[in-house]
């Protein structure tokens, strides 16, 4: 088990329409394949058809599986969109969509809008600590005018893949400490 790889989940924070969040999650998983330090995955929360008003705990399909995946990483590496300042709200319904499934697991953000999502990502983070998630300090930000043709064509600048590698570097680390934890 010591030597067992870690399993990462790239969420994808975006629901809408013509969302470029699939293009993000697919370039930070190809960075993050080529370490070999972990097994990371997509996890799309679109597919997962999550309730918006919970009227019993756990007992729709979407939410038990929603529930089983995320209790089966070891860490999460969310790709946040700036909407209205703040993240998505299919990511925050995802988010509060789980507890304890989060507890105790670290998690880097790439984020992307105007201002690099940076606002998002801010936000992110305090919803991070209240599910006590540790948010990896590192954050790569993506430029709608700088890193996307059209604003949806994905066209990230080079220097953003050294802040991916010492992102996922700082979240492979503090996923393992804090796996002693659960």
């Amino acid at each position: 088990m010591a030597n067992e790889k870690q399993k990462i989940g790239i969420i994808l924070g975006s629901t809408r329409q013509g969302r470029v969040s699939p293009q993000v999650g697919e370039w930070v998983k190809g960075i993050a394949d080529k370490r070999g330090d972990a097994d990371y995955e997509i996890v799309d929360i679109a597919q997962f058809n999550l309730p918006f008003v919970f009227t019993t705990a756990g007992d729709e399909p979407g939410l038990k599986a929603w529930s089983e995946k995320l209790a089966s990483l070891d860490g999460f590496v969310f790709i946040v969109a700036e909407y209205n300042h703040s993240i998505t709200g299919a990511l925050k319904n995802a988010l509060d969509s789980a507890r304890d499934e989060w507890n105790n697991k670290a998690a880097g953000i790439v984020s992307y809008g105007s201002t690099g999502g940076a606002r998002a990502a801010e936000h992110l983070r305090g919803i991070c600590g209240e599910l006590l998630i540790a948010d990896v300090r590192v954050h790569p930000t993506l430029s709608l005018f700088t890193d996307f043709e059209n604003g949806s064509n994905f066209k990230p600048q080079d220097l953003h893949l050294n802040n991916v590698n010492a992102m996922l570097d700082q979240l492979i680390a503090w996923s393992g400490a804090l796996k002693t934890l659960r």
